[in-house]
């Protein structure tokens, strides 16, 4: 719908109607009279602007999916490119405007997905016999809930807070240190390090193994971070390894707190970036852990 090749304005046939969908809150006539539409405005790939696309959605299992049909070209439409680089999207109802993620399921689920979408709407089982390309599916996670709907604590939600008792727990163990060990360490701050490190390890390991590859296979778009985060996580596991010798083997407290500053410097920088890159994106995949 909004990939029209043939040869005249398209740009222009767009403008217009993208005009009157928001003149008359989502209703329009002619061709388009009766149709169920919403405009997505997403961000540019190359130039970083605001585009804005007319879309046929299908609803499938309470989700919204838009399909990257291009009517059966055999390239991706513009906005689908656009959700590979930047998955924050809007969403336009004719009713309501709100702000969604963007996520792109492969393999099995997405032909899942598709099957059913085709169950629904035949013309998209139509459009991918006319291209050899795999016909994308996107699935549209509002952020923010709607209308007088409770908003659900996510697996992002969940990060935070796990990030917050790790923060406390950190500056726990630095005022121990400040506060000056005796000789050889003191057991119980021996023994609160380790426990902060087992617990950090295991939570890093948690992302490593399946929060951050989930995301990496639905948000394309995040893959760099990704990776980022993972050499973080390397980075935190060195600083881990020289904080477990020091609470063994080191009499020097100084040493001790030099280690933990180091750490925490770093783990706070770490922790900001997480929370700005992947919580929203971790809060449409899954809810929180009960």
């Amino acid at each position: 719908m909004t990939d029209n090749y043939q040869d005249f304005d398209v740009h222009a046939f767009q403008q217009q109607v993208i005009k009157e969908f928001r003149e008359n809150n989502g209703k329009l006539g002619g061709m388009f009279e009766g149709w169920k539409l919403i405009l997505l405005t997403t961000t540019g790939a190359k130039t970083g602007l605001r585009r804005t696309s007319l879309l046929g959605p299908v609803d499938i299992g309470g989700k919204t999916l838009v399909i990257a049909s291009a009517m059966g070209a055999d390239t991706h439409p513009a906005w689908y490119h656009n959700i590979r680089k930047n998955p924050m999207v809007t969403v336009e109802t004719g009713t309501e405007t709100y702000d969604a993620i963007a996520a792109i399921p492969s393999g099995d689920e997405r032909d899942t997905l598709f099957d059913k979408v085709v169950a629904e709407a035949p013309g998209f089982g139509e459009y991918q016999a006319k291209t050899t390309r795999v016909i994308p599916v996107v699935v549209l996670y509002r952020i923010t809930p709607g209308p007088g709907a409770e908003r659900v604590k996510g697996l992002g939600d969940w990060l935070v807070e796990v990030h917050s008792w790790l923060r406390d727990e950190l500056t726990t163990l630095r005022r121990q240190a400040d506060e000056g060990a005796p000789l050889h360490l003191g057991k119980n701050l021996r023994e609160h390090c380790l426990n902060f490190c087992d617990a950090l390890t295991k939570h890093h390991t948690g992302e490593d193994m399946g929060a951050f590859p989930m995301l990496a296979r639905q948000f394309p778009a995040l893959a760099p971070v990704l990776r980022k985060l993972g050499e973080d996580h390397a980075v935190v596991a060195d600083l881990q390894a020289q904080i477990r010798i020091l609470v063994t083997t080191e009499s020097d407290p100084a040493r001790l707190r030099a280690e933990l500053n180091r750490l925490a410097t770093h783990l706070e920088s770490h922790f900001d970036h997480e929370e700005r890159t992947v919580v929203q994106a971790l809060n449409a995949l899954a809810p929180a852990p009960m």
